[in-house]
């Protein structure tokens, strides 16, 4: 005769769709105003740390979302690039004049931002990017230069271009943006100039010391 066992069962780990789908709903949660730009930090920190199921409830449980047990994943972004609604301003001007720019990591766009590259180049990498609006006017006017731009995942993107003596490369890929997605819009224009919009983080490569 087998004696029960009354240990308790221990929570339901959680994978990595789990954590993805908990990050989702904080966004929105923070696109809504329910958690302010420090409540979504500190909460975004644990979910990508949480372990358990258990975790990441207590974490969504005051916002209208849980993670229950065999749901199915919901798509998710794989960026953090968010609508962070704020008095603070973003950035609004970028200017490269015979030099170099380079907007990267964890920063903040307003909601129209205009890119001047004359002689010059600029970088500009949208992944974790804090979005002053839902709709973000990017305008780029280069000269005898060039720029790189990178659109993260889980946002609509529509490029306008124009080119004279110079030329333009566009790569977003054919999977539709989610149902509410941000919106970036991108105007191209290059005179003896170009550059690239690609959709994905960059990839660092690691170098041997």
């Amino acid at each position: 005769m087998s004696v029960p066992d009354d240990r308790p069962v221990p929570d339901l780990r959680a994978s990595d769709a789990d954590r993805e789908r908990a990050v989702l709903t904080l966004g929105r949660a923070a696109g809504d105003g329910r958690l302010d730009v420090d409540e979504l930090e500190e909460r975004l920190q644990l979910a990508y740390a949480a372990r358990t199921h258990a975790e990441l409830d207590t974490l969504l449980a005051d916002v209208g979302g849980m993670i229950a047990p065999g749901s199915a994943p919901a798509p998710a972004p794989r960026s953090r690039a968010r609508v962070v609604p704020s008095a603070a301003a973003g950035t609004s001007w970028i200017v490269s004049i015979m030099g170099g720019n380079e907007r990267t990591g964890r920063w903040r766009v307003a909601e129209r931002c205009n890119v001047v590259n004359f002689m010059g180049g600029t970088e500009i990498d949208l992944s974790d990017v804090e979005l002053s609006d839902a709709v973000t006017d990017i305008n780029v006017v280069t000269f005898m230069g060039g720029f790189e731009i990178r659109v993260p995942n889980g946002v609509d993107v529509q490029v306008s271009k124009f080119a004279f003596m110079g030329g333009h490369e566009v790569k977003l890929g054919r999977e539709p943006p989610p149902p509410g997605a941000p919106l970036v819009r991108i105007r191209l224009i290059s005179v003896m100039g170009g550059g690239q919009v690609q959709r994905g983080r960059k990839r660092r490569r690691m170098l041997d010391r």
